[in-house]
């Protein structure tokens, strides 16, 4: 037989047979899916790292000299700036080269971008090699649980991709305490250095990551499909399923259907819980040293209580995992939401120091339920593999978006009614997320992906 002939037979079977998303879902937990997890969550945890190392550096590069409070600004608006814009392009990279090559190229940029931070002479050159880590920053998170997502099998991918939150949130008492070690001793660019560092190790670690078989079919290269799949069956112990006819045609998404009358309603719940969850974080969670300094705390005592409740965001994460699949995604989502609604009507009537800093810690417990849930798992769920990249990419622009303007909110707030002021700001935004949830949210768990998808 001529290697033309044997290759268009492999083809022909691998249409025949490759049904990669039945395959992959029947699948046992194994040490591949382990193996991904921790591959793929090696980078987010990098991610979060260098989410957070704005907090440890900043305060150092001012004090030192090399910056001045307006070039602090400049390098938190670049930073959120180069992780809107990153998130838009990866989806559109993502879903036209693979996630493969677009969670690969992205760990590079952030890498590279790095040590260019920690050799930067001047604080403009630091905050131009900012914006170019805020590319990677915002593309990691869409492609990374968008990946994973199409991988574990259904019955617990709720599970496995809220622990891939709780992964990234650990970046925030890692950069402290690495911080507060490195940063006397040898100064704060050695904080760039780590996060290059570790990017480029987990770079090279991944390379040997397979590309998303989900994907591959629906581009029509079911060879390279096949194979895949069937490696993984062989690593997991599963034996192939018989041979089947082709599967009948399904339909095929593009960019302008996102915005037509099928797919619409999921963008919009996709983009108003990404916009409510950034919020809560960014224009809460953050805040809190300063909305406790302001109300006369020693900065001392504000650290304090801040570490202690910021211990509830991996055990919130954990918590999400852990209901997932238990209740399904719209129950939690809303229960986390209603929890939150109820502690954040709480907590701005409290002074005394032990009820405050409890129900603080269930405020950001509830917070993170949600961040696991809306980040980690929900929103690429909700998409089709040949547009899931690019909705989850826009829907994450959309919400690092008003991580730009929400600050300035949440200021004028504060100043003007206080805390209950910016607790009023989070309840009003939870009702509208539960509206959305409640009115154009699917229930994805124990689903296939497949069987996600919407009818026309």
């Amino acid at each position: 037989m001529s290697i033309t002939a044997t290759v268009n037979e492999a083809a022909r079977v691998a249409t025949a047979t490759v049904q990669s998303g039945a395959r992959l879902d029947r699948l046992p937990i194994s040490s591949f899916h382990k193996r991904i997890f921790w591959l793929i969550g090696a980078g987010m945890f990098f991610d979060g790292y260098d989410l957070y190392v704005g907090t440890s550096v900043l305060g150092a590069t001012l004090s030192s000299g090399f910056s001045t409070l307006a070039q602090n600004a400049q390098f938190v608006s670049f930073t959120f700036f180069g992780m809107t814009l990153g998130a838009l392009i990866a989806g559109f990279l993502g879903d036209a080269y693979g996630r493969r090559f677009t969670y690969q190229f992205n760990l590079l940029l952030f890498g590279v971008a790095s040590f260019g931070a920690a050799l930067a002479p001047s604080m403009e050159w630091l905050v131009a090699a900012r914006f170019l880590m805020g590319l990677g920053l915002g593309a990691e998170i869409v492609v990374g649980y968008s990946s994973l997502t199409e991988f574990v099998p259904p019955a617990s991918r709720g599970k496995w991709l809220a622990l891939m939150a709780m992964i990234v949130v650990s970046g925030l008492p890692a950069t402290i305490l690495i911080g507060s070690i490195l940063i006397p001793l040898v100064g704060w660019r050695t904080m760039f250095a780590v996060a290059g560092f570790g990017a480029l190790v987990v770079w090279y670690m991944r390379k040997s990551l397979p590309e998303s078989p989900r994907w591959l079919e629906s581009k029509g290269r079911t060879t390279e499909a096949e194979a895949i799949v069937a490696a993984i069956e062989q690593e997991c112990g599963a034996k192939p399923l018989a041979a089947a006819a082709p599967a009948a045609s399904v339909r095929v998404y593009s960019t302008s259907d996102l915005f037509g009358p099928v797919l619409l309603p999921r963008m919009i719940l996709g983009s108003i819980v990404l916009i409510v969850v950034n919020t809560l974080i960014f224009g809460f969670v953050t805040w809190l040293p300063t909305f406790f300094v302001q109300q006369g705390m020693t900065l001392a005592k504000s650290f304090t209580y801040t570490l202690i409740m910021s211990l509830a965001a991996p055990i919130g994460c954990a918590l999400g995992a852990s209901l997932a699949d238990r209740l399904g995604r719209r129950a939690t989502i809303i229960g986390a939401s209603l929890s939150t609604i109820l502690f954040g009507l709480i907590y701005p009537m409290l002074s005394e120091p032990v009820a405050f800093v409890t129900i603080g810690f269930c405020l950001l417990l509830s917070i993170y339920v949600l961040v696991a849930l809306l980040y980690g798992v929900y929103t690429p769920e909700l998409f089709p593999t040949d547009v899931r990249l690019r909705a989850n990419g826009i829907c994450n622009m959309l919400g690092r978006g008003a991580t730009i303007v929400s600050p300035f909110i949440v200021v004028a707030l504060f100043r003007a009614y206080g805390v209950s002021g910016v607790t009023g700001l989070m309840i009003g935004l939870l009702v509208v997320q539960i509206a959305a949830v409640w009115a154009w949210g699917i229930e994805p768990a124990k689903r296939g992906l497949e069987d996600l998808a919407p009818e026309a």
